[in-house]
């Protein structure tokens, strides 16, 4: 795992036993069970007194029995669980491509309606087992573009510990509201200066922050657990899913994961991926912030895939692809499929009855990039029915109606109708073309590897030698394989609370 202020990796090991005992007694005391990385990816099956305590519990409240819903295999009311993961398989009618994009949806998960909750559980609880957090003394800062200061806030709060969300203050009303519900005081969100591209200035701020020793920086851009859990769980998640998917034969294949990059987290599922289907990994990021594409810079407004720099534990050296995407596409996409305009546009337009078309109230913005970033590869690729792209949506529409709102009011100044519609659907989806996108060789690869150095040796001062020890596969495999090791932390911890 990563270590709170500097961020390189710490083994699975306990460092300070006093610390650790003092969480073990919180945790005895609120009568908190951690769950284990294989249990929540479901490798192995959940404790029956656990799903007993889950019954009747609200997924939306901050209860230390929510921690047993941190994972992709929840029904749509989140409260039950299910065999496969929920996903979405996109028809060639909307598309307008032959290869199957499936779409898993991490709007399933408890208490956000996000997938980032995971990575804040797995964050939190390695430095919990290792003795490095006291919920009685320290304050956990979680610093995001939005979901990942939600899921941290809300795991914050069944530790009974105080949560700090630091994130720009453009991102969405509806991210700010939740934060306003959830935090035990107004302090605790802290804004800083910008939109999606603005990290640096989360980064300024937690140095700042880290200047006082109670405040402990969970960073998700260095924090290896969130690489660990994405490769265990949301690779598992996505591996289930293209095992039950219908139609399968014997010539389908996994060929393609598509994820933006952000934190780099999710993009991990994609290395589990490769090493069981040999799956390709195409990393997404914004057109108006070409960073991978083009060493660049600028400002845009796909929330959730923050960026302008090249995250830590971003495992460059096994990516195939970096796709383009301009937030005029998600801003529009999202007001397509969240009015009834646009609603109807679909309908007419590919002949999918409602209920398909209602499904991607469940997609995002970012969900959204992933999606035409698909349809962008399956073109290059020339991919076929045979061909399965997977892909993730984070959270879902509900966290940006207003984005909705403003969208209209930005390309639609005269009114958006049917015709307006009809052009959307046209240009920013059927009309996709195979522009901006770079598929890496290792030249390419190096290259956007040697972007790194800038904020990560010279800025954040990781030594050049753990910086350069990530251009090894076998860096990141060991990170992988150190999952049964705090899995067994875990497990002792429980057992000294005596509540597993």
């Amino acid at each position: 795992m990563a270590r709170a202020q500097n961020g390189f990796v710490d083994k699975a090991e306990v460092v300070d036993a006093a610390i650790r005992q003092a969480a073990v007694e919180r945790a005895r005391a609120s009568r908190l069970v951690l769950p284990t990385f294989a249990e929540l990816a479901g490798l192995d099956p959940f404790p029956t007194r656990a799903l007993e305590r889950l019954e009747g519990v609200d997924p939306d409240s901050p209860d230390p029995a929510n921690l047993w819903r941190v994972h992709w295999f929840n029904a749509a009311d989140r409260r039950s669980r299910v065999n496969t993961p929920a996903s979405v398989t996109l028809p060639s009618e909307l598309t307008g491509v032959a290869a199957p994009i499936v779409v898993l949806l991490g709007s399933h998960f408890p208490m956000i309606g996000a997938h980032k909750v995971l990575p804040a559980y797995a964050g939190l609880v390695s430095l919990l087992v290792t003795g490095r957090f006291d919920p009685a003394h320290h304050r956990a800062i979680w610093p995001s573009t939005g979901n990942y200061c939600r899921g941290g806030v809300a795991i914050s709060r069944i530790l009974g510990c105080d949560g700090v969300a630091v994130l720009p203050e453009g991102m969405s009303r509806e991210r700010y509201e939740w934060l306003e519900r959830w935090i035990t005081h107004p302090s605790h969100i802290v804004r800083t200066v910008g939109t999606e591209s603005n990290v640096k200035e989360i980064y300024d701020k937690c140095h700042e922050l880290a200047l006082d020793e109670n405040n402990v920086i969970l960073n998700q851009f260095s924090a290896f657990s969130n690489y660990m859990a994405h490769h265990v769980c949301t690779g598992t998640a996505c591996d289930a899913v293209f095992s039950a998917l219908p139609g399968k034969t014997g010539r389908t294949r996994l060929a393609a994961f598509v994820s933006a990059t952000g934190s780099a987290g999710t993009i991990a599922a994609g290395d589990r991926l490769k090493t069981l289907h040999g799956t390709r990994i195409a990393a997404v990021e914004a057109l108006e912030c070409p960073t991978m594409l083009e060493n660049g810079y600028g400002e845009h407004n796909i929330q959730g895939i923050g960026d302008k720099h090249i995250p830590l534990i971003h495992n460059v050296m096994n990516t195939d692809f970096v796709i383009g995407i301009s937030d005029q596409v998600t801003d529009r996409l999202n007001l397509l499929f969240n009015s009834e305009e646009g609603r109807a546009a679909v309908l007419r337009q590919t002949g999918l009855d409602a209920e398909a078309i209602a499904a991607f109230s469940e997609v995002g913005i970012s969900g959204f990039a992933n999606i035409a970033a698909a349809i962008k590869l399956a073109r290059h690729m020339n991919y076929g029915p045979d061909d399965v792209i997977m892909t993730i949506a984070t959270d879902s529409a509900r966290m940006y109606a207003t984005e909705a709102e403003g969208a209209r009011r930005k390309f639609f100044p005269d009114g958006f109708g049917a015709a307006e519609a009809d052009r959307v659907f046209l240009g920013d989806l059927a009309g996709l073309s195979t522009q901006h996108v770079l598929e890496l060789d290792q030249g390419e690869r190096r290259r956007i590897f040697n972007l790194g150095y800038y904020t990560w040796v010279e800025q954040q001062g990781v030594a050049i030698e753990d910086f350069d020890a990530r251009k090894d596969q076998a860096f990141w495999d060991g990170i992988a394989a150190s999952a049964p090791a705090w899995d067994q932390l875990i497990n002792d911890f429980n057992a000294d609370a005596g509540l597993n």
